[in-house]
């Protein structure tokens, strides 16, 4: 099966809510998916995602609810061609 990819960048109450935790969490029980999460100086999250469409779809409905205590107002996402360099998932500084 093909890998695909997403850049998503979130908005809303994003940020100091455990954002970052909670999607980091997700994306390791989604065995094979790679990438990072991390804090944008405008007070948004960027999400940048690998493995199968099927999996990355089940991350992005996870995204778009975010974590008790978000408030989730927009997902802009941008479907892309993997990039292989990621071993894992992590959050980023």
């Amino acid at each position: 099966m093909e890998n695909k990819a997403f850049k998503a960048k979130v908005f809303g109450v994003v940020q100091g809510v455990g954002f970052r935790y909670h999607t980091y969490r997700k994306a390791l029980a989604l065995e094979g998916v790679t990438g990072y999460v991390k804090n944008l100086s405008d007070s948004s999250v960027e999400v940048w995602a690998e493995g199968s469409e099927d999996r990355l779809k089940q991350l992005l409905k996870h995204i778009q609810r975010g974590p008790l205590g978000s408030s989730v107002e927009r997902v802009d996402v941008d479907w892309q061609t993997p990039t292989g360099k990621y071993s894992t998932f992590n959050i980023a500084f």
